[in-house]
């Protein structure tokens, strides 16, 4: 472990290798995207298939992240204190991705996006105000076609429920006895498995809508992984062991890379496989990293390079690739072409996002302890 930047005095050392595999993950998830485009929405083609699971991953990670930074605190630190560190630690870069999303949405007009040539300024600047504060809005306000509770940057949906996950913890989950939280792990990993094997397309995806269906797809997607990674955290005992980033970086890869399982014939195949892989290989992975030791320079600049930029392309990207789709749909941009404009998408996102960081979402986050943190914690 080793102490990253942080605007608290007193946060806990972080996890370097879960930090870095965050930021693994979320490269993965600029590249599923700029992929996206060309399975003509068919799953089955999608290459880099399940990228889409790095959110469960997150959701995982978080559990586990926060139980080992907060659960033994709370005998001194108040329930104000934690959801004032929770909204300085994640709403500065929720207010930039907005931001870049109402700056780029009007280049996404295409038939890909019907509902943004008839979108007036005023109605752009509503959702930019709404989303904002990360308040879902509803279908019968939604400006781009694809009925998302944030249309202007769609992987705030995630934020939105880990926003959902950090009140239930305070609330309700720090409180649970290893016992109960294990029992509501079982329930949550069934219904995790219903979902998926039932699936119409044989997987997870989902939960970016208000939809009812889609809420429930979200909030499953939420419960397993998020409670699961609290429970590691408490029932696993962490030893010493090997630099373990490159074994856990690779398998966490092969995870989100892998072919679709089962094609179109036995979709159920695929909702097996992806929740077996939330459910058993993501806790693996996530314990590999919290015991491994960085042993080389290079190795500990790489992973903290990664753990910096993990959160913010993972908050900022969508806008751009927004725009990439318009750009490839409506002139029939070739796989290769399109492969070498998404490769300085991601480049630029990946510079955009560690400017970001220490320009913007740093000092803001810095100011912000000083000014609402009270040296009573």
């Amino acid at each position: 472990m080793i102490q990253s930047s942080s605007a608290f005095s007193d946060s806990k050392k972080h996890f370097l290798i879960l930090d870095a595999l965050r930021g693994v993950a979320a490269i993965v998830v600029v590249l599923f995207h700029i992929l996206e485009v060309y399975s003509g929405g068919d799953h089955v083609k999608q290459m880099i298939n399940h990228g889409y699971l790095a959110v469960d991953f997150f959701f995982m990670l978080s559990g586990y992240v926060m139980a080992h930074a907060y659960d033994d605190r709370w005998g001194s630190m108040s329930l104000k204190s934690f959801f004032k560190r929770r909204l300085i630690r994640l709403h500065p870069m929720i207010i930039l991705g907005m931001t870049i999303g109402a700056i780029c949405f009007y280049f996404g007009e295409s038939a890909y996006f019907p509902k943004i040539a008839g979108t007036e300024l005023w109605q752009l600047l509503l959702v930019l105000v709404v989303g904002y504060t990360l308040i879902p809005i509803p279908p019968s306000m939604d400006i781009r076609g694809w009925n998302e509770m944030h249309p202007l940057n769609g992987p705030a949906w995630s934020l939105f429920l880990e926003y959902i996950a950090n009140i239930l913890h305070a609330l309700v989950l720090r409180k649970l006895s290893k016992t109960v939280l294990s029992i509501l792990v079982a329930v949550a990993a069934l219904a995790l498995i219903h979902l998926a094997v039932t699936s119409p397309g044989g997987d997870i995806i989902g939960g970016w809508s208000v939809e009812p269906e889609q809420l429930r797809i979200g909030f499953t997607r939420l419960l397993f992984p998020y409670m699961a990674g609290m429970l590691l955290r408490r029932v696993v005992k962490l030893g010493s062991g090997k630099n373990t980033f490159l074994f856990s970086s690779l398998l966490l890869i092969a995870a989100l890379s892998f072919p679709r399982v089962g094609g179109h014939e036995n979709v159920w195949a695929n909702g097996l496989y992806d929740s077996l892989t939330v459910i058993l290989l993501f806790p693996v992975i996530i314990y590999a990293g919290a015991i491994g030791e960085i042993k080389h320079r290079v190795t500990e600049k790489v992973c903290t390079f990664l753990g910096d930029i993990s959160y913010p392309v993972y908050i900022i990207h969508f806008p751009f690739a927004y725009v990439f789709y318009a750009w490839v749909t409506e002139n029939n941009i070739p796989l290769g072409q399109g492969l070498l404009a998404g490769s300085a998408m991601l480049v630029m996102t990946i510079l955009l996002s560690y400017a970001a960081l220490k320009w913007y979402d740093e000092p803001i986050r810095k100011w912000l302890a000083k000014r609402f943190m009270s040296s009573k914690k």
